[in-house]
């Protein structure tokens, strides 16, 4: 961590103010140390850069496991396309140089794929995960003058409220164990102005339909290695049908969802090998998690008007995406 970041961060049991002592510093970097806090005198240790203010075995620890076996499988200077950031903009609404300059919180980082556009884009980042998926960000961008990573909780953020500029929170929220008060815990860490984004799972009828929720009930208490065997026997012997039934015409893009592998052939141009990368990554994204918790369009424009946000805007891309701005 860089030790600028002290100037915005709080300790998450009280919200009192940190103290840092470094064991291993090099060039402004905190390598090892740790933080305590001046109120309630409770420690938290700097392990490789990253601040870390939960233990590491939590109902996230999966999607610690899949993002440090798939680094880089999802970053777009890995894929050689633009996936990412067109997604981030889009659900952003801003222009690249609109982020340039601006302290952006990435809420559930993984490894980075966002995290990655938005310091392209010139924004000092903030790169939040519960997981273990911290290392991997780190991995892929560290040390970088924008970039601070932390591993902390979305209940109990670690941060001094009104801090950021923005923040977004994609593909995490349906992941957390309550999911209005995760979303919730978002609003404080906003300037006045600040804009706040973030997607979740669309809840529908046809997700009665999806083999993932049948799967889970099972998939979801085995062990990391067992279920990522089980993933790739998976997609070896189901991603082939699944390609075939992916090209028929018209309907192929809908029937593919009936087979239990992920299959992005026929979204992007991606090479076969990716296609498979990503079948393995993104299959088991769909059995690990502990929680599922798809929500409706209607549900999320509530929670901006609860919590006060302006300018509330929910549509469809992929999945149900919000945006609002604080007061």
């Amino acid at each position: 961590m860089q030790r600028k970041l002290l100037a915005i961060l709080a300790c998450p049991a009280c919200k009192g103010d940190l103290q840092l002592t470094p064991e291993l510093e090099r060039h402004g970097e905190v390598e090892s140390g740790f933080l305590e806090c001046g109120s309630c005198r409770q420690q938290y240790a700097i392990i490789r850069h990253v601040p870390r203010f939960v233990p590491s075995d939590n109902y996230a620890a999966n999607f610690g496991f899949q993002w440090n076996e798939f680094r880089q499988t999802q970053l777009d200077s890995h894929v050689k396309l633009p996936l990412a950031r067109e997604r981030l903009l889009t659900s952003f609404g801003w222009r690249a140089e609109e982020l340039a300059g601006k302290t952006i919180l990435d809420v559930g980082c993984g490894a980075g794929r966002f995290a990655e556009v938005a310091l392209q884009c010139g924004a000092n980042v903030v790169a939040l995960d519960y997981s273990t998926a911290v290392d991997a960000c780190w991995g892929n961008f560290g040390p970088h003058p924008n970039l601070n990573v932390v591993q902390g909780d979305i209940y109990q953020l670690p941060f001094k409220p009104g801090s950021f500029d923005a923040a977004y929170c994609l593909g995490v929220l349906q992941h957390t164990p309550e999911v209005k008060e995760a979303f919730m815990s978002l609003p404080d860490q906003l300037k006045p102005g600040g804009r706040l984004v973030v997607d979740v799972y669309r809840k529908t009828f046809w997700n009665l339909f999806m083999p993932k929720y049948w799967l889970r009930p099972i998939t979801r208490r085995m062990s990391q290695d067992r279920l990522f065997a089980l993933v790739n026997l998976m997609v070896r012997y189901l991603l082939p049908i699944s390609l075939v039934v992916g090209r028929i015409p018209h309907l192929g893009r809908k029937l593919r969802y009936i087979i239990p592998v992920a299959n992005h052939e026929p979204d992007w141009p991606l090479t076969p090998q990716q296609v498979r990368d990503w079948a393995i990554l993104n299959t088991y994204d769909m059995l690990a998690p502990a929680y599922d918790q798809p929500q409706s369009a209607a549900t999320l424009f509530s929670w901006f008007k609860e919590a006060g946000l302006r300018n509330i805007e929910v549509f469809r891309y992929g999945f149900f995406v919000g945006r609002g701005v604080k007061p």
